[in-house]
C-alpha cells in the first residue's frame, strides 16, 4: 500500500514537470554594456537591385519584370551570391544573348529570362544597378560574457534604394575611430564620420532584424563593469545616463533624462523616449547624430536599453529599446 502511494506520488511530480514551460531564457543577468563605436559590414543573401537603366533605348531589366529590391539567387541555373559570381555567370552566356533568372521577391521565389546585350568593349549590359553588400558604421550595445553574444544598433539595418531591410548572408562588426562629427540640426540629423579598420575583427554577425544586429562576439571580451539587466519594471522615470563615442575610441557618458517608458507589448523597439540633458554632448553633436543607434542607456547599476531613432524635429530627445528586447532577439 505504501508502495503504491509512492508511486502515485512519483507520478504526480512526473506529470507536473512535465507542463512546465521547456523554454528559459539564456541571457546572463548582468551583461557588460557597450558604447564602442564599430564599423559594420553585411554581405546579402543573393545580389541585391538597387536601380535600373536604359540599354539601347530599351530597360532589359524591366521588360523582364525585374524590380528594385529584388534578390537574385541564381543564372542560368547557377548560384550567385557576389556582384562578381554574377558577371561570371553572365559572362559565359551563349550567342543567344539571354539568361535565366532566379530571384526572390516578397519571400516568393521567381524566374525570369533577361535580355542582356553586348557593347563595344564587348561587356555585356544587363540594365541592372546592383549591390552585394552595405557598410557603416554604429555603436555596440551590449556583450552577454557568459553566451559571447552581441547586439548592436537596436533597429534594422536598410538598404537605402530599395527602403527593405537587407536580408544576410553574413557579417562582421569591426574597429572604428572616430574622427569629426556632422552636428545635427532640426530637420536634419547630423553623423559621425570615422575611419575603419576592417581588419580588426570584433565579431560575427547571423542576424539583421528590427531589433538590431546581432552574432558571435570573436574578440577578446572587453574587462569592463558589469550590469545588471533591467526588467522593464526596473526602469524609473528620471536621470540616467548613455554611453557612446565622439572621438577616436574613447567611450564617454552623458546625461539623460527618461521621460517616458512604453510597456505596450506590440511596440518592440520605441520602448524608452529620453532627452538629453548633457550640455556637453549637445554643444558637440546638436542631440542625437546618426552612429549613436545602439548606445545603451544605463540607470544607476543596470543596463536599460539602447538607442534607436531621434526626433527629427528636436534632435535633443529620442527614443529607445528595451535591453530585454535586445537579449531575446539575440537568443533567437
Amino acid at each position: 500500500m505504501i508502495f503504491k502511494k509512492i508511486k502515485k506520488t512519483c507520478l504526480t511530480f512526473l506529470l507536473v514537470l512535465s507542463i512546465l514551460p521547456s523554454y528559459v531564457l539564456a541571457y546572463s543577468e548582468y551583461i557588460i554594456p557597450g558604447g564602442e563605436n564599430i564599423g559594420i559590414e553585411l554581405n546579402s543573401s543573393g545580389v541585391m537591385i538597387v536601380g535600373l537603366y536604359k540599354v539601347n533605348n530599351n530597360y532589359p531589366a524591366h521588360e523582364a519584370g525585374l524590380r528594385v529590391g529584388d534578390i537574385i539567387l541564381e543564372i542560368n541555373d547557377e548560384k550567385v551570391n557576389s556582384i562578381n559570381s554574377l558577371v561570371d555567370k553572365i559572362n559565359k552566356t551563349t550567342s543567344t544573348n539571354k539568361v535565366t533568372v532566379k530571384y526572390n521577391r516578397d519571400n516568393k521565389i521567381n524566374t525570369t529570362v533577361l535580355n542582356v546585350y553586348k557593347n563595344d568593349q564587348n561587356i555585356y549590359k544587363t540594365g541592372l544597378y546592383v549591390k552585394d553588400r552595405i557598410t557603416g558604421i554604429g555603436t555596440l550595445s551590449f556583450i552577454d560574457p557568459n553566451t559571447k553574444l552581441f547586439g548592436a544598433l537596436g533597429h534594422e539595418i536598410m538598404e537605402k534604394s530599395t527602403g527593405k531591410i537587407l536580408e544576410i548572408k553574413h557579417g562582421k562588426i569591426f574597429e572604428t575611430s572616430v574622427n569629426h562629427i556632422d552636428r545635427s540640426e532640426v530637420g536634419v540629423p547630423g553623423e559621425k564620420n570615422a575611419q575603419f579598420f576592417s581588419n580588426n575583427i570584433f565579431g560575427k554577425v547571423a542576424e539583421n532584424t528590427d531589433k538590431g544586429i546581432f552574432g558571435n562576439y570573436t574578440s577578446v571580451i572587453p574587462d569592463k563593469k558589469l550590469y545588471k539587466v533591467a526588467k522593464p519594471t526596473d526602469i524609473k522615470l528620471g536621470e540616467a545616463k548613455i554611453m557612446t563615442v565622439l572621438r577616436d575610441a574613447q567611450i564617454e557618458d552623458y546625461d539623460i533624462k527618461i521621460t517616458k517608458i512604453n510597456s505596450n507589448l506590440n511596440q518592440k523597439t520605441k520602448n524608452i523616449i529620453f532627452e538629453i540633458t548633457d550640455g556637453d554632448l549637445i554643444k558637440e553633436t546638436g542631440g542625437i547624430v546618426q552612429g549613436m543607434s545602439g548606445s545603451p542607456i544605463i540607470q544607476g547599476e543596470y543596463i536599460v536599453g539602447a538607442i534607436t531613432h531621434v526626433v527629427i524635429d528636436n534632435p535633443t530627445k529620442g527614443y529607445g529599446i528595451f535591453i530585454t528586447n535586445m537579449l531575446e532577439e539575440a537568443e533567437n
